[in-house]
Protein backbone atom coordinates (compact mmCIF):
# COMPACT_ATOMS: atom_id res chain seq x y z
CA UNK A 1 0.00 0.00 0.00
CA UNK A 2 1.31 3.45 -0.90
CA UNK A 3 0.43 6.39 1.30
CA UNK A 4 0.76 9.95 0.05
CA UNK A 5 2.34 12.15 2.69
CA UNK A 6 2.48 15.42 0.75
CA UNK A 7 -0.92 16.50 2.10
CA UNK A 8 -0.27 15.38 5.67
CA UNK A 9 -0.05 17.99 8.41
CA UNK A 10 3.50 17.67 9.68
CA UNK A 11 4.72 19.07 12.98
CA UNK A 12 8.21 19.26 14.38
CA UNK A 13 8.98 17.41 17.58
CA UNK A 14 9.18 19.66 20.60
CA UNK A 15 12.39 17.82 21.50
CA UNK A 16 14.11 18.69 18.22
CA UNK A 17 16.75 21.33 18.52
CA UNK A 18 17.04 24.30 16.17
CA UNK A 19 20.04 22.78 14.46
CA UNK A 20 20.44 19.65 12.40
CA UNK A 21 18.56 17.14 14.58
CA UNK A 22 14.93 17.66 13.62
CA UNK A 23 12.16 15.11 13.34
CA UNK A 24 8.66 15.79 12.04
CA UNK A 25 5.60 13.65 12.66
CA UNK A 26 2.17 13.49 11.05
CA UNK A 27 -0.99 11.78 12.25
CA UNK A 28 -2.49 9.49 9.63
CA UNK A 29 -5.67 7.43 9.81
CA UNK A 30 -4.64 4.64 12.18
CA UNK A 31 -0.94 5.43 11.96
CA UNK A 32 1.84 7.94 12.61
CA UNK A 33 4.46 8.98 10.06
CA UNK A 34 7.93 10.34 10.87
CA UNK A 35 10.52 12.01 8.65
CA UNK A 36 13.73 14.02 8.76
CA UNK A 37 12.83 17.70 8.47
CA UNK A 38 16.02 18.38 6.50
CA UNK A 39 14.95 15.93 3.79
CA UNK A 40 11.20 16.35 3.43
CA UNK A 41 11.17 14.57 0.08
CA UNK A 42 13.11 11.65 1.55
CA UNK A 43 12.08 8.50 3.34
CA UNK A 44 9.04 8.44 5.62
CA UNK A 45 8.70 5.85 8.36
CA UNK A 46 5.12 4.80 9.09
CA UNK A 47 4.10 3.15 12.35
CA UNK A 48 0.74 1.81 13.41
CA UNK A 49 -0.52 3.38 16.64
CA UNK A 50 0.65 0.51 18.87
CA UNK A 51 4.13 0.55 17.34
CA UNK A 52 4.34 4.32 17.87
CA UNK A 53 3.30 4.00 21.54
CA UNK A 54 5.88 1.26 22.06
CA UNK A 55 8.56 3.40 20.39
CA UNK A 56 7.77 6.44 22.58
CA UNK A 57 7.65 4.30 25.71
CA UNK A 58 11.10 2.88 24.91
CA UNK A 59 12.49 6.41 24.56
CA UNK A 60 11.12 7.38 27.97
CA UNK A 61 12.52 4.27 29.68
Amino acid sequence: MTTRHDTSRWRKSSYSDNGANCVEVAALPGAVAARDSKDRAGAVLTFDRQQWRTFLRSLRD
